[in-house]
């Protein structure tokens, strides 16, 4: 099945079944396919939580929109983003990428002088903004994965992020929940979207061209 077949078949799914848990190696693929996700600059600046635990689940439950979805999915992906650009992270990410590659450190320093400052320049607020758009790239590829192996998912924007971050202790990490994705299996009974056709606006609605 092609990956446009995939986006077809899935949907936001509205209930999952509690008693089916999704493997470990579909869990490893959907975090490697966040992982793998294009960022400005290369800066990859966030992580994924991955939380199966119940009892934490039962935790966050109380900044959930759609509270059964959090207790009854498999998993709960949290895509946390750094609470701001740092000369220490972009030094982190550029020593790590001429590692990688074999090339001297500092190969890119002129570039990342022009990445601090530029950064230095704005708020915290307007950073994370930016930040959480990276963050976004990272789910998107999540999303694609888990529709590539047939796992149900559903992005979740509408959340308390206080909650969330308390909860996780995510401060530790310099870190703020940014998007949070459920993965499961749906509740094939419950699930009322999953009986739906896909609304989407047509293509020559949709497209701009400009030739």
């Amino acid at each position: 099945m092609s990956l446009l077949e995939d986006f077809k078949w899935r949907h936001a799914v509205k209930a999952f079944d509690p008693n089916h848990k999704v493997s470990q190696q579909n869990i490893d693929a959907i975090v490697e396919a966040a992982r793998l996700a294009p960022t400005s600059s290369g800066l990859q600046p966030f992580s994924i939580v991955v939380i199966e635990n119940q009892k934490v689940k039962e935790k966050l439950v109380e900044g959930a929109l759609n509270p059964d979805c959090m207790k009854e999915c498999s998993h709960v992906l949290v895509f946390a983003g750094w609470d701001n650009y740092t000369p220490e992270r972009i030094d982190m990410m550029y020593d790590l990428t001429t590692d990688v590659r074999d090339l001297p450190q500092g190969r890119f320093s002129r570039y990342t002088d022009i990445l601090k400052s530029s950064f230095s320049k704005k708020t915290e607020e307007e950073n994370f903004v930016h930040i959480s758009q990276q963050t976004y790239l990272g789910l998107g590829f999540a999303l694609a994965q888990a529709a590539n192996l047939k796992i149900d998912s559903c992005p979740i924007g509408g959340f308390d992020r206080k909650v969330v971050d308390e909860v996780l202790e995510l401060h530790k990490y310099n870190l703020k929940s940014v998007v949070l994705m459920y993965v499961g299996i749906a509740d094939v009974e419950r699930d009322w979207v999953g009986k739906m056709e896909k609304a989407r606006r047509a293509t020559e609605d949709f497209v701009i061209e400009i030739k």
